[in-house]
């Protein structure tokens, strides 16, 4: 069973909300999609846990960050038997050798650094390893491929002026640049102005299913000439229409995605606790019924291995420093 290196998921998003609820809910075992027994079940070696932030005009997306960053070191302070967290690629390597479970910290809403390059610094002196530029919103960085304020779809424009110094500080820092939920003209200017690999970390085929937040064919080919990675999100709308997420389904994006960009472009990124479908692999403990349905698909052993974490962490082991 090959080990799993899944780039996306919002179970700490979900904890804390649950939280300020009155529900509680915990990352050793919970009712979600994402837990450290449900992990270990799955073969995983490492989780990357977004803090995600909705830019509400009603609250700071700075301190929504923070708390949220609060939340994941009080849950890998609690579990610190199973699971530890990663600042650079040998971390990865420690860890595994301890029996532990890794953990990378990330930010799914570039917006949070309110266009400021000291608060993204800060955030990388936290842990933060990797930033989505934006989520469904406009912001200091650039446009995304949905804006949700005016409901439009394919936003033109790319990365704004503090965008591309932002980009270029990340690349610097070793902070991993996420282009998942950006417009085209934004994923193009990543391409420009990035000197090292980067990531989608939970995007489709869009030749596959035509929804703007999945990669067109042009855009897998540059990813993959860049060295980057495209993790397989399991949200229906992004799969098929209409669809629950199915195996069959995940099997056609990624035959796609090896025929356009070859299997080295290939990842995961489930987007579990972040999606409202159910899909077939309903959860981290069924990650293995996806490498069985590659296997009965035709994908080799090694390129298997290299979809479920060789690939993402060739990109880690070069950007992380």
């Amino acid at each position: 069973m090959p080990m799993a290196l899944d780039m996306h998921c919002d179970t700490i998003s979900k904890i804390w909300k649950l939280g300020q609820e009155g529900k509680r809910e915990g990352l050793r075992e919970n009712t979600l999609a994402v837990d450290l027994n449900k992990m270990e079940k799955g073969g995983y070696l490492l989780q990357n846990f977004a803090m995600f932030v909705f830019l509400d005009p009603a609250r700071d997306p700075l301190v929504n960050v923070l708390e949220l960053i609060d939340r994941y070191y009080r849950e890998l302070e609690g579990n610190r038997d199973l699971i530890a967290p990663v600042y650079r690629y040998a971390d990865i390597e420690k860890n595994r050798e301890a029996g532990k479970l890794s953990a990378m910290l990330t930010v799914e809403e570039g917006g949070v650094c309110k266009g400021s390059i000291e608060v993204l610094r800060n955030l990388y002196r936290l842990g933060v390893r990797m930033m989505t530029l934006t989520w469904n919103f406009e912001n200091e960085i650039g446009y995304p491929g949905i804006n949700l304020r005016n409901e439009a779809f394919d936003t033109p424009g790319g990365l704004k002026p503090r965008g591309i110094e932002i980009v270029e500080e990340m690349d610097r820092l070793g902070m991993i640049v996420d282009v998942s939920h950006l417009g085209d003209g934004g994923f193009w200017d990543v391409v420009k102005y990035t000197r090292g690999p980067f990531v989608a970390s939970h995007s489709n085929a869009r030749s596959v299913c035509g929804h703007s937040r999945n990669l067109t064919d042009d855009m897998i080919r540059a990813l993959a000439g860049k060295g980057g990675v495209m993790g397989l999100n399991f949200c229906g709308d992004f799969l098929r229409p209409g669809s629950q997420g199915t195996l069959e389904e995940m099997i056609a994006h990624l035959r796609h995605i090896k025929n356009v960009g070859g299997a080295g472009v290939l990842g995961l990124g489930s987007d579990f606790d972040g999606i409202d479908n159910v899909p077939e692999v309903a959860d981290a403990s069924r990650m293995p019924l996806l490498a069985a349905a590659m296997e009965k698909a035709g994908f080799t052993a090694r390129e298997i291995d290299g979809v479920f974490c060789e690939n993402a962490l060739r990109v880690y082991r070069e950007v992380l420093n």
